[in-house]
């Protein structure tokens, strides 16, 4: 029986520790990686370690950046009075992708879940907080995935902000339970921005 060599076994081990990457799936990159030319493989490594290095979440709204600030917020003919709030950086790529909304954006970089130790301080909540009395924010859209941990999380954000003279909003439910806002189409999106529903203080 054959065996990798011990260095090209822990490289599959390591590439199937990515997501959507299985075993056979990391044999082949192991191996294409392996054959790439000595110029391009240096020059693969030295982007791979420049995005390490240079990209980080923006100070204002958390979106990824190479600045102090990211391009939307950077942005003087975004709309400042609408914050879409959502759980990572790749659903503000997939909502700017649909050209549905020109507001600003609060990314939580995660969503309350219990059950896995993630309370209400382990997500940008409270920076959340911190720019709707900072700022002159007029409506929150909470764009958070449609599962557990998104519900959950879109009743703490409106029961904290329920003595907040500011209207809260959230995507119409025309996106599958279950599904990733980053996953959605953008016609859906589009839709869902469009239907969006208004929660009413008085019924919370």
């Amino acid at each position: 029986m054959a065996y990798y060599t011990p260095g090209y076994q822990r490289a599959i081990e390591e590439l199937s520790k990515l997501p959507g990457i299985g075993p056979k799936s990391a044999e082949k990159l192991a191996d294409h990686i392996l054959h790439l030319k000595p110029d391009y493989f240096d020059q693969f490594m030295d982007v791979l370690e420049s995005m390490r290095k240079n990209v980080h979440p923006c100070k204002r709204c958390f979106n990824l950046t190479e600045g102090s600030f990211c391009s939307i917020c950077s942005d003087p003919s975004r709309d400042p009075h609408t914050i879409c709030v959502v759980e990572k950086a790749k659903d503000v790529l997939a909502i700017e992708k649909t050209s549905s909304f020109k507001g600003m954006y609060h990314v939580l970089e995660g969503s309350i879940n219990p059950l896995n130790g993630i309370g209400p301080e382990k997500v940008r909540i409270k920076e959340l907080f911190e720019r709707i009395h900072q700022e002159p924010i007029q409506e929150i859209i909470l764009a958070l995935n449609f599962s557990q941990a998104g519900d959950l999380t879109c009743m703490y954000i409106i029961h904290q902000l329920k003595q907040a003279s500011i209207k809260i909003t959230r995507l119409a439910s025309g996106i599958p339970t279950g599904t990733d806002i980053e996953f959605a189409d953008s016609k859906t999106l589009q839709a869902a921005f469009k239907g969006r529903e208004k929660y009413e203080m008085e019924d919370l």
